[in-house]
């Protein structure tokens, strides 16, 4: 898609009456009422406070809401903040609106913030989750600051998690990037980053948009094609994020937005990651706070029924995408019960790098495969989570990094399973 066609006419002619600026934050949103003003706000003192002499705008792209949502981003008023803050501006601070789909679109929403940001001459682009109802004024500053001062390209989050929260980052999406892209990014798969005009230009002359494996899941897509093309990447600690309710989470879309689009990134780039043979830390800017202790309660027996159900019913499947010594283990563990269950983290990279290489020769429908991966994935979690169940942060950190290594040290079998002949 041209660029130009992502800017309206009358979004045109409100960037045009913006002018130039120096950051740019962007606001994905659809039906988003019950945040976004907490959200504007948190962008509104975070701009007052930390950067009162930049020229900045809120750029809303909005995919067809309808709870008002649009008009609460571009009806939150700077009087308010002004009034809470005691900070005042030294220049206007601009919010505008565009509906760019009348249903969401992830990756259109994504290139008509960077297409605004283009036009801009924006020194700094920070994207911002419009349902980050954790976010605090200082997460701007600590994601904006790495790119606008010290010339990093991409800053990418860190979050202090719960026990039960980011299991899917921690278990698979962490360690597989790690060690197949050979760069330790916690959150490869982030909504709250910022990026330098440097990689934004760079992004939006690209050609890779129309791939699919872009389409579905954008947002690791930039973070591989930022790794890729050797840019500058850090990583800023923001803080605690919001407990989301795991039975929200549709399992097979989030496996689509980010494993498939992980694995379909490892065809194009092929020459780049078979190189890698360990990988290398990202500058880190850290930070401390604690995390009020919650109720650690899991449905185990759910977990595990889901794993061995799935393990029986997919059999078939699980055949043509994985080995015979593979699925023996797999077998052998659905028979097992809570208290004696683990799915250990050699077994765990083995069976994610046999997807991976299975997903490459397509041995069958491709989002049959990632489906598949679903309840084998519920399997690791009820085994990290039974774990970790009474460890401490730095034990738990332990695990992950144990985790980790388990899977650089599996990347020469993974790279001998791509090389098969199908």
């Amino acid at each position: 898609m041209p660029e130009d066609s992502l800017l309206s006419d009358e979004f045109l002619r409100q960037l045009i009456n913006v002018g130039e600026v120096d950051i740019l934050i962007g606001l994905p949103t659809y039906n988003n009422a019950g945040t976004i003003q907490q959200v504007t706000r948190a962008i509104q003192t975070g701009i007052l406070k930390c950067f009162p002499r930049e020229r900045a705008v809120i750029i809303n792209t909005d995919g067809g809401s309808r709870d008002g949502t649009p008009q609460m981003v571009t009806g939150v008023s700077i009087d308010d903040v002004w009034s809470a803050s005691k900070v005042y501006a030294l220049r206007t601070l601009h919010a505008v609106s565009t509906e760019y789909a009348s249903s969401p679109e992830p990756l259109r929403a994504l290139r008509t913030i960077l297409a605004a940001a283009d036009l801009l001459q924006a020194k700094v682009s920070v994207i911002i989750s419009a349902d980050e109802a954790s976010i605090e004024p200082d997460w701007l500053q600590r994601l904006v600051r790495p790119v606008y001062h010290d010339r990093f390209d991409l800053a990418l989050p860190v979050y202090r998690r719960q026990k039960f929260e980011g299991l899917l980052m921690r278990n698979l999406l962490y360690p597989m990037v790690r060690a197949v892209y050979g760069y330790q990014v916690r959150e490869p798969y982030a909504s709250d980053f910022a990026i330098s005009s440097r990689l934004a230009g760079d992004l939006l002359s690209r050609d890779s948009w129309e791939e699919d494996w872009v389409k579905v899941g954008p947002e690791i897509s930039l973070t591989i094609a930022a790794i890729t093309g050797s840019y500058r990447i850090c990583q800023s600690f923001l803080g605690i994020r919001a407990h989301t309710d795991p039975s929200a989470t549709d399992m097979v879309l989030a496996l689509r937005r980010t494993v498939g689009a992980l694995f379909a990134s490892l065809d194009a780039n092929f020459p780049l990651w078979s190189t890698v043979s360990s990988s290398q830390s990202v500058p880190s800017f850290d930070g401390q706070c604690e995390i009020p202790p919650e109720p650690f309660n899991i449905n185990a027996e759910r977990l595990r029924d889901t794993f061995a159900n799935g393990v029986s019913e997919l059999d078939p499947v699980f055949q043509d995408i994985l080995s015979s010594q593979t699925l023996a283990e797999l077998r052998r563990i659905a028979a097992l019960n809570v208290d004696e269950f683990r799915y250990p983290p050699d077994l765990w990279a083995r069976t994610v790098f046999e997807f991976a290489a299975s997903f490459h020769r397509s041995v069958i429908n491709r989002d049959h495969i990632i489906q598949a991966l679903g309840p084998l994935f519920r399997g690791r979690a009820l085994s990290f989570l039974l774990e970790i169940s009474d460890a401490s942060e730095e034990q738990i950190e332990k695990n992950v990094e144990s985790l980790c290594a388990e899977f650089e040290r599996s990347k020469p079998y993974f790279l001998e399973l791509w090389k098969e002949k199908g």
